[in-house]
């Protein structure tokens, strides 16, 4: 298991009463679901970004259309976007 799931599931566990178990494969497997879904939702912001990178080499430059997108994609970066996905009050 990656170091840093194993650290998450010990601190996610640490108070769970004695004697309840869940075996380390479905922790590991619930993280990676959760990690492939971040993947998902930071691919479709890089596809945001390679829309100005092209626009910007291949088009007129940099315009306001790729300054909103730009803003938009630091919004969801710097905001609680994926913290919401999740259901994870800030």
């Amino acid at each position: 298991m990656n170091d840093q799931i194993e650290k998450m599931m010990l601190d996610a566990t640490k108070d769970m009463p004695q004697g309840y178990y869940i075996p380390g494969e479905y922790f590991e497997k619930f993280a990676s679901l959760i990690i492939k879904e971040c993947a998902r939702l930071n691919k479709a912001q890089s596809y945001e970004l390679t829309g100005v990178i092209v626009d910007t080499e291949e088009n007129d430059g940099f315009d306001s259309i790729c300054l909103d997108t730009v803003k938009r994609v630091e919004h969801y970066l710097a905001g609680n976007t994926l913290k919401n996905h999740f259901g994870i009050e800030q």
